[in-house]
């Protein structure tokens, strides 16, 4: 997960580590969080963590 956040830092400039913090068991929580701030969709944030 680590490298997720730094790849989604370098790509999304004004993400925190708050916006991607994952907690076991609230992951769809972040994805809202990174749709606020990215305003993409949560399929294309999924996509996109997978292909990380």
């Amino acid at each position: 997960m680590k490298q997720v956040k730094g790849n989604f830092k370098q790509k999304y400039g004004d993400l925190t580590d708050d916006d991607l913090t994952y907690t076991e068991g609230k992951f769809d929580e972040m994805i809202g969080r990174l749709q606020e701030k990215t305003g993409k969709t949560k399929e294309e944030l999924k996509k996109e963590i997978s292909a990380m």
